[in-house]
Order: C-alpha cells, then sequence, then structure tokens
C-alpha cells in the first residue's frame, strides 16, 4: 500500500502597492442605493441606470468601511447602529448586451467586518463598473450570509 501526504498550501497574493492620492487622479464611482435589496440588472439596461445615484471620487484603494461612511454622510438614516450595507458590484457582461451582479461584500453600521477593509481593486472593480448597494435598516432582518448568496451571482468576471 502507498503512503498518501498531504499538504496544506496557503493562497497567498502580493499585497497591493498604495495609491498615492495626493498624485493619482481619483475616479468617478457611480453608486447605487437601494433599501432591502439590490436593484435589478434590467434597470442598468439600454444605457439606463436607477434613479437614486450617488456620485463619488475615489480611488481603487477605496474600502467598503470607506464607502460606507460616505454613504451615511449624505443619507442620515442610514446611521444607525446595526443598519447594513450589501455591496454589489454592477458590470457589463462582455458576451450579451446585458449587465451582471456580483456580491463584494457587507459591511455594518458600528461593527466591525469581515469585508470592512476590503478594495476596490481587490474585488475587480474596473472603472465604468457601477456599485450597487442594498441597504437594510437595523430594525429588519440583517442579510443572509454573503457566501450563501454567492451561489445566485456569476462569481467569475469574464474578459
Amino acid at each position: 500500500m502507498a503512503a498518501v501526504e498531504s499538504m496544506v498550501v496557503e493562497d497567498t497574493k502580493p499585497p497591493e502597492k498604495p495609491v498615492d492620492r495626493e498624485k493619482t487622479c481619483p475616479l468617478l464611482l457611480r453608486v447605487f442605493c437601494s433599501t432591502g435589496r439590490h436593484n435589478s440588472t434590467a434597470e442598468y439596461a439600454r444605457g439606463n441606470v436607477p434613479q437614486n445615484e450617488l456620485q463619488i471620487y475615489t480611488w481603487q484603494d477605496a474600502t467598503l468601511r470607506e464607502l460606507t461612511s460616505l454613504v451615511k454622510e449624505v443619507n442620515p438614516e442610514t446611521r444607525r447602529k446595526g443598519t447594513y450595507f450589501d455591496f454589489a458590484l454592477v458590470y457589463p457582461d462582455n458576451r450579451t448586451p446585458a449587465y451582471r451582479m456580483r456580491e463584494i461584500g457587507i459591511t455594518c453600521s458600528g461593527q466591525k467586518g469581515t469585508d470592512d477593509d476590503k478594495t476596490l481593486s481587490q474585488a475587480k472593480f474596473c472603472i465604468g463598473d457601477y456599485i450597487d448597494i442594498s441597504i437594510t435598516p437595523p430594525n429588519r432582518m440583517p442579510p443572509p450570509p454573503l457566501m450563501r448568496r454567492q451561489q445566485h451571482f456569476n462569481n467569475n468576471r469574464s474578459y
């Protein structure tokens, strides 16, 4: 009988180079917020976008926590502790004239979370993509864990 050996290999990525925000021009991030649900990808079809647009100038190293803070600045009802922000990337599908949506993380007002420090770059954001945020107030049921819901979204972007 042959001996079987197993080895655990950690998938390490090279650390991201920080963006020099003094020397690098920011990008325009178009964010669409909705209460309790994500906007439908159909709302992004044929050159249209949902009505609830927030325009943010930021950089590829912006974190989901940073974006949460910016949304809270302009939307006072989202400042309550326990408000969930469910982020999704909306991008054009290269195979059809439609858009696809992929969840990238969840933050919560007043609580530290595992996705707080995820950057746009780590989420594979490309200039021209949109960010769609489902905002769930604290008096409602929090969103289910991100891993379970990603089964409903395309996790691999085609280039």
